[in-house]
């Protein structure tokens, strides 16, 4: 038996799921990454909350240029500013226009 120490389990590194035809997200992928990935340039208001430090809650808005596991990427096209934000400070996203979202199990 050959053991992989890179991968002991045999569990390889997964690829981000693709929208499939129609917007839809795959089956159980409907996490926030992929969400803001269907909704790239958008205008979207995003809540932050650094807890115990001196920024407190911020808000940003801007458009959403990508996203990923562990973070949003967004430009605030007022002052041309790019900010790259993790999302373990994420506490919501609100868009002002409908969003593109097909729930797997509607």
């Amino acid at each position: 038996m050959t053991i992989n120490y890179q991968y002991p389990y045999g569990f390889g590194p997964t690829p981000f799921p693709q929208p499939q035809p129609g917007g839809m997200l795959p089956l159980e992928q409907s996490y926030i990454e992929n969400i803001l990935r269907l909704n790239r340039g958008k205008i979207a208001t995003i809540y932050m909350n650094f807890e115990g430090s001196q920024w407190g809650s911020k808000i940003f808005k801007g458009e959403i240029t990508a996203a990923g596991k562990d973070h949003i990427i967004v430009k605030d096209s007022q002052t041309g500013v790019t900010y790259l934000l993790l999302t373990i400070y994420l506490s919501y996203v609100a868009f002002d226009q409908d969003i593109d979202y097909e729930y797997p199990f509607a």
